[in-house]
């Protein structure tokens, strides 16, 4: 079965696989689709897409999802969906950027990065990255910033894979319909 994975929440850009173990990443989310075509010589030789759903940038889910659903509808192939905090190596604690001080990690949640008990845990993702000094003074490790380990993997995606393709946002929007 040949399964294009990819997700777009994290700051560090699009990351795009195929389950045979073929990668791509890109800058920026909305490159993804030309790290797909980078990636699948014949589209019609998928049998599945999954995308991460979040939590992340509002912005980057909404592009990775928009993507998928158009990808799967028109190759009439399923859509599964998977947490981006499941494309991180077990072993360490993956924290996403929250943007306004604040950052995900697993059950999902949105907290202050001083309120996790982070002491003896090696942190990964672009939320350990930012608020590197205040993880390390809790006693925790953060590998350096270009490690790939920050990076989520999208061949992870594959065993967390599940029909819900709705977004994992974690927290309510800012934007509210008027009164």
């Amino acid at each position: 079965m040949k399964t294009l994975a990819f997700d777009t929440a994290t700051s560090l850009g699009a990351v795009c696989a195929l389950s045979t173990g073929e990668y791509a990443r890109r800058a920026t989310a909305g490159e993804l689709l030309a790290a797909v075509d980078e990636l699948v010589d014949d589209p019609a030789e998928l049998d599945a897409i999954v995308a991460g759903r979040g939590p992340g940038s509002f912005t980057g889910i909404r592009i990775g999802l928009a993507t998928g659903r158009s990808l799967a509808q028109t190759l009439d192939v399923p859509l599964k969906g998977a947490s981006t905090l499941d494309g991180f190596a077990a072993g360490a604690l993956p924290v996403i950027d929250a943007r306004r001080g604040e950052v995900f990690v697993p059950g999902p949640r949105v907290c202050r990065p001083e309120q996790l008990d982070v002491d003896g845990k090696v942190l990964v993702g672009d939320g350990a990255v930012r608020y590197r000094g205040v993880f390390e003074e809790s006693g925790a490790t953060v590998p350096s910033d270009d490690d790939p380990a920050h990076v989520p993997d999208p061949l992870l995606y594959l065993a967390h894979a599940t029909d819900d393709v709705e977004p994992l946002y974690v927290r309510d929007p800012d934007a509210r319909p008027r009164p």
